[in-house]
């Protein structure tokens, strides 16, 4: 089986506070608005920023060039804890029986 059709779990989730490690857009922090687990890309909040040429609609009746975020790989991100980048493990949390995720650097468990 190749990795094309391979759904991967994911250590990253929406609504988590991430900085950008590399492109264009490398040093920009913001929140995960969206993860496509088929393609491992994530939509991050005012980060990788493109123009895109829209035709007229209802919701923007005039069209023209528009500003939007564009996907940006799951291995360029990385998590926010107190302040500084850190990797995220998994472990399972003796008292609840469940896994948990944790921040690497400062061994604090991520909500």
């Amino acid at each position: 089986m190749t990795t094309k059709n391979k759904r991967i779990k994911l250590k990253l989730k929406v609504g988590d506070f991430v900085r950008v490690m590399r492109g264009s857009s490398k040093g920009k922090e913001g929140k995960i608005i969206f993860i496509d687990t088929k393609k491992q890309r994530a939509i991050v909040e005012g980060a990788n920023i493109v123009k895109k040429h829209e035709k007229p609609n209802a919701k923007n009746p005039q069209g023209g060039i528009v500003e939007k975020e564009a996907p940006i790989h799951i291995s360029n991100l990385m998590i926010i804890v107190d302040g500084k980048p850190s990797r995220i493990g998994r472990r399972l949390n003796s008292e609840t029986q469940k896994i948990e995720r944790y921040a690497k650097k400062t061994n604090e468990t991520i909500k």
